[in-house]
């Protein structure tokens, strides 16, 4: 994201300038997205050039997505490798996630995976951002691959989606299905929104299958794609601004995957 400009009274600027300062487009660009009505200052229709906002008060969206003026705010996707614990400074000495965003200051972790799980991890310094994200409420979904011992069957899959009892309530998964089974293992996609410890393993083991091997691939409308073990990579202006929607309860399309060769494999 591009530095924002304010004037050096922090008086309100102009709506077109403080857009293409964002990195929206150009500024003449912007001023045609106003005029043909796709920019909204505070969830009201704006026409005008003339506008002028408050980028530090003001809540802008272009075309339903929000726009980050603030320069400072860090969003991004980790893959966290297994082994290490999902916080920024673990009492106990173990691996933490602060080794993987040491180019950052106050950056954390938005929700959890456990010690031995990999996958996606969001991470960010946008409190408000990430205490929504991480709300029951809200419900993010949350998609898992897991590969189990033992050979699932669509009896497993039902059960997974009716839903059991755990000695923490009951659970059920929003979708499942079988990828692929071989050599006595199943691999398996669920689709859940609870945040509960150990969700997903415990459901298995429930289930007499215990997990092999765990992977988050998704969460809310953020994928892993392709990002390598250990690596981190900063969020797309799309991807924020389909965050910041889903925060505020819109439950918007999510951006397609970033591996171009699973998208092709799609096809």
């Amino acid at each position: 994201m591009r530095i924002v400009t304010l004037n050096s009274n922090n008086e309100p600027q102009r709506l077109q300038k403080a857009l293409a300062a964002a990195g929206i487009a150009s500024r003449r660009a912007c001023e045609d997205l106003i005029v043909q009505g796709q920019v909204k200052v505070n969830g009201k229709l704006v026409t005008e050039l003339g506008t002028r906002i408050d980028v530090e008060k003001d809540k802008v969206t272009v075309r339903g997505v929000p726009v980050v003026f603030d320069s400072n705010r860090v969003y991004l996707a980790l893959n966290k490798p297994k082994g290490f614990i999902s916080t920024m400074a673990d009492e106990e000495g173990r691996p933490d996630l602060s080794k993987f965003v040491l180019d950052y200051d106050r950056v954390f972790n938005v929700g959890r995976l456990d010690g031995e799980t990999t996958g996606l991890i969001l991470m960010t310094n946008d409190g408000d951002l990430a205490n929504k994200l991480s709300h029951p409420k809200f419900g993010v979904e949350k998609t898992y691959v897991a590969l189990i011992h033992g050979i699932a069957t669509e009896e497993t899959i039902h059960k997974l989606m009716s839903g059991f009892e755990l000695e923490d309530g009951f659970i059920k998964a929003d979708r499942a299905r079988i990828v692929d089974q071989s050599k006595g293992h199943t691999m398996i996609e669920v689709v859940l929104h609870s945040g509960r410890n150990r969700i997903v393993r415990r459901m298995f083991e429930f289930l007499g299958l215990p997990v092999v091997d765990l992977v988050r691939k998704q969460f809310g409308p953020i994928h892993l794609g392709g990002l390598k073990l250990g690596h981190t990579r900063q969020l797309s202006k799309v991807e924020i601004g389909e965050l910041l929607k889903f925060s505020e309860g819109v439950k918007p399309r999510a951006p397609r995957p970033r591996d171009k060769n699973a998208a092709k494999k799609k096809r």
